[in-house]
């Protein structure tokens, strides 16, 4: 069978996600505690074989990815390839909002955005129908250059979100009852015929409670 494991995961913490402040494809970094999760997934994966690792080229991103990178032991000098099929939903005109702005200044926009209307475009930005299929496309284009192996895939909570709809056949508009934490090892399975879920929020890697990631429903 043509298959390919893969690993996903989304980015560590960032002082936006702290803030409940919409990052889209806005370019922020990781905070101290997003470092801490990268440096602790990264050590999770070490001894995974891993193929390729690709990453959203945003910074949040890349930055997790290059220390899954580093700390791989198997994976040698393995480089991190960027994808800007791996961003994060643009927000358009919500991006650098707040979720309590966005209540306050965009009600309607903020209704339709809560109840997840698959076709609602925030001015300038992405439908889920649009950010679906362009997931889709890049996740089909990536794993099949690697049957029969295991890659990584670093993105963001919307890109998350995709995968696991695609994975279980859940309708966009369906509520999220899954988990989408930072640094988060969410694992699937590609064949041709689409991708399949093996297993989704291992936060093991976390030593604590207190140490769980946040579970953001965006950015």
């Amino acid at each position: 069978m043509q298959a390919t494991r893969i690993i996903a995961i989304r980015h560590g913490e960032t002082p936006w996600n702290v803030d409940t402040r919409i990052q889209g494809q806005l370019d922020i970094g990781l905070n101290d505690t997003g470092q801490w999760q990268a440096q602790r997934v990264g050590q999770a994966l070490r001894d995974e074989a891993i193929t390729a690792i690709y990453s959203s080229d945003l910074a949040r991103a890349f930055e997790t990815a290059q220390a899954i990178a580093q700390s791989n032991a198997r994976a040698g000098q393995l480089q991190v390839a960027p994808n800007t099929g791996l961003r994060e939903r643009h927000f358009g005109h919500l991006q650098g909002q707040t979720w309590a702005e966005i209540e306050q200044g965009w009600p309607e926009d903020a209704r339709l955005w809560r109840g997840r209307d698959p076709h609602w475009t925030p001015v300038g930005g992405e439908s889920l129908v649009v950010l679906r299929e362009r997931i889709a496309d890049c996740v089909n284009a990536l794993a099949s250059q690697h049957t029969g192996e295991q890659i990584v895939l670093v993105a963001h909570g919307g890109v998350m979100d995709a995968l696991y709809r695609l994975a279980t056949q859940q309708s966009l508009d369906a509520p999220r009852t899954w988990h989408l934490g930072n640094a988060a090892i969410n694992r699937l399975l590609w064949t041709p015929q689409g991708l399949s879920l093996i297993g989704w929020g291992d936060v093991s890697h976390f030593d604590n409670a207190h140490e769980a990631p946040r579970d953001e429903t965006s950015t």
